[in-house]
């Protein structure tokens, strides 16, 4: 896997030139395109261990990375790329938890107005962006302390949780103070008002 750094340049920039198509075809606010752009990025400057590193902890959100299964100096190699480990662990618990969040905030969205349906849908994804990925280790049995042993936990998880908590503890006090100013505030993040 990943063996030619040329193919797995072009298969990440394409994967991103991809996605950002979908965002804009769908007509998806356009803060979203910050994804897409981040993996074109990603595609450019990262070397094939980096890209190793992050899909490693890709796999290890879905609780099948064998840390046993890598050579010792891929253990060694890897090991010293723990913010790239990290950054796929993140960003595959936000897609787990947004498969699940996004399709019910467009179901409250149609019953309710769009800052509620927002709000209410942020508050889900938080839960599942820190325990479902913790669920799915647990259920196949993943040897989650190997990896916490070579990687370190990773703190870049609470960061996000507790970024995300504030800002969404925020929308809620601004809903029930002032609502005209909850919704300027949700209109700016999803590009619907400015």
């Amino acid at each position: 896997m990943f063996e030619n750094e040329l193919q797995t340049r072009c298969a990440i920039c394409g994967t991103a030139c991809l996605l950002g198509l979908v965002f804009v075809l769908a007509h998806l606010p356009l803060f979203l395109l910050i994804v897409p752009v981040a993996v074109f990025f990603l595609g450019l400057v990262a070397d094939p261990e980096e890209t190793h590193a992050v899909w490693y902890g890709m796999l290890n959100t879905f609780g099948i990375f064998d840390f046993s299964a890598l050579t010792d100096a891929e253990r060694e190699n890897y090991t010293q790329k723990k913010h790239y480990f990290w950054f796929g662990e993140v960003g595959m618990a936000a897609v787990l938890a947004g498969v699940f969040v996004v399709p019910i905030g467009i179901f409250l969205a149609v019953r309710a107005e769009i800052s509620l349906a927002f709000i209410s849908a942020a508050i889900l994804f938080l839960p599942l962006f820190v325990f479902l990925p913790k669920l799915i280790q647990r259920g196949l049995h993943a040897d989650v302390d190997v990896v916490i042993d070579a990687f370190g936990k990773n703190e870049q998880i609470k960061k996000v949780f507790w970024s995300l908590f504030v800002v969404m503890a925020g929308l809620v006090l601004a809903r029930v103070v002032d609502p005209v100013t909850a919704q300027q505030v949700v209109g700016i993040i999803t590009g619907m008002g400015g």
